[in-house]
């Protein structure tokens, strides 16, 4: 039995929190009676209380992110009902702005800010029976005082999900849409520190690491040495970093360029390519510069790209929102994730609400639904359109054939007819099987599109059997056995994208 237990859902299984481990990390003499239970959306909230309340815990703290806040609202009734006498402590971004527009009152108390100390001594004061103050509003802590929390992640965390780590917090930009905007100083940890922990973590077997630093090659020094860490190992693996677009001296260009295909990821915000609806929401756009350094990395370097579009920005409109993509694709054959804007508590975007008409949904993930230049349709029509992006471009199992649909028109044009013709076939956007999604693409390229027949299953089959053990699908078999490609047994269907 654990006195304290800290929890929280994460969107999906391969997931870890690193905020419970600097909780954890920092709890000192209270470890020893200190628990970490992860669980994630997908599991039943009864379940999930019930192996908490299991424990017999005095405290449960709870991380309450955009992702499980209606989750973690249900979760806190329940363990009130049945357990009234623990104390429920809630931290994270969903609890550290107001207004919160899920009901979380049934919580004791609620930390806002960094609580990698102030979770110790909220522990400490409960456990005394001397905590009064319900709502805890705390200014950043020395990260020189924290005790960092990679050693508490467990043998199966390495084997099966992603190592979360960070070398820096903060971010120096004003982005009127992004919570990071909030604290506007970057701090960093002690690389020569940090770069122990990694080790340790490499030596035990940890090959997947997702930084979560905002602004990781803001610091070139830094970067470099980060970069020269995974330069030093012995591949395969796989190191995620969020990276600021138009900062990529010589010396980062370099050592990029040196990683093995499959080793890098680089997350890269683009937003907008509109320079007056980037000066709108106070974001920094030196275009020629972006403009460059994707080029740089598309050609020569085999860095992973994810660049990020926003569809929802006030003052935007489709036009120009579909001359950013149309721009991107041509810079780049990198995944685009096509977002909606959200209405984060304590955000700055909400000045534009009276000017750009914006109307915010006040249920999660709090997307908008209505601007002056966008209707509610229009919105609705993109939601589609990004998600059926998602299944066909960003997938890679179409990486040729989804080309088809705009050759060399306009990306953007070309692919809102499609998605507007595929949901008219389907209904829906979701439980579409990769067969059918595929079978849906060859009849809107030869019978909408009108491109021969022969060459689209000629495109379709090299897209699909590139890895061996893949199956020929039924409306493609007679036109691989005219160009004498065997069907392969194996797995059926297409190869779906490693999250």
């Amino acid at each position: 039995m654990k006195k304290i237990l800290l929890t929280t859902l994460n969107s999906r299984f391969t997931h870890t929190s690193i905020a419970l481990r600097y909780l954890y990390a920092n709890l000192k003499e209270l470890q020893d009676d200190a628990m970490i239970l992860e669980f994630s959306i997908n599991d039943a909230v009864q379940n999930i209380a019930e192996k908490l309340l299991a424990h017999k815990p005095e405290i449960i703290g709870i991380g309450v992110y955009i992702w499980n806040v209606s989750y973690v609202s249900e979760l806190i009734h329940l363990l009130k009902k049945v357990s009234p006498n623990t104390k429920i402590i809630l931290g994270g971004p969903e609890v550290s702005h107001e207004p919160f527009r899920v009901n979380l009152d049934s919580a004791d108390f609620i930390i806002q800010g960094e609580g990698d100390i102030a979770f110790y001594e909220l522990c400490v004061a409960i456990l005394n029976n001397s905590a009064t103050q319900r709502v805890i509003k705390m200014s950043l802590p020395s990260l020189k005082n924290i005790a960092l929390p990679y050693r508490f992640y467990t043998d199966d965390d390495i084997k099966n999900r992603y190592i979360y780590v960070e070398a820096s917090r903060g971010c120096p930009f004003e982005c009127e849409f992004c919570l990071s905007s909030m604290d506007e100083k970057v701090r960093a940890f002690d690389l020569n520190v940090l770069l122990e922990e990694f080790e340790l973590l490499w030596q035990r077997g940890a090959r997947n690491f997702k930084f979560i630093d905002r602004t990781f090659n803001l610091n070139i020094k830094t970067a470099n040495r980060l970069l020269d860490f995974f330069l030093e190992k012995k591949p395969p693996y796989f190191a995620h970093f969020e990276v600021v677009p138009d900062h990529f001296p010589d010396s980062l260009k370099a050592k990029i360029s040196l990683f093995p295909e499959g080793a890098l990821q680089l997350e890269i915000g683009i937003q907008t390519l509109n320079s007056e609806i980037a000066a709108n929401i106070s974001r920094p756009l030196k275009l020629e510069k972006i403009k460059e350094n994707i080029k740089f990395l598309q050609d020569e370097t085999n860095a992973h790209m994810h660049l990020d579009l926003i569809v929802g920005l006030p003052g935007e409109t489709l036009e120009s929102f579909g001359a950013n993509l149309d721009e991107l694709v041509r810079l780049s054959n990198s995944e685009i994730q096509i977002g909606i804007l959200k209405k984060l508590s304590g955000t700055y975007i909400n000045r534009h609400d009276i000017e750009c008409k914006m109307i915010y949904s006040d249920i999660p993930p709090y997307d908008v639904l209505q601007t002056s230049t966008l209707s509610f349709e229009d919105i609705q029509i993109m939601k589609r359109f990004s998600r059926f992006w998602d299944l066909t471009y960003n997938s890679g199992n179409f990486k040729q054939s989804v080309k088809l649909i705009w050759q060399e028109q306009s990306v953007f044009e070309r692919f809102y007819d499609f998605s507007a013709w595929i949901y008219s076939q389907t209904d829906s956007t979701w439980k579409i099987s990769l067969q059918r999604l595929g079978e849906l693409l060859f009849t809107y390229l030869c019978e909408i599109k009108g491109v021969n027949t022969e060459f689209v299953a000629k495109t379709m089959l090299e897209d699909m059997m590139k890895l061996k053990g893949r199956a020929v699908a039924h409306y493609l078999k007679k036109y691989a056995d005219n160009l004498n490609i065997n069907n392969k047994k194996g797995t059926s269907g297409f190869n779906k994208r490693q999250q």
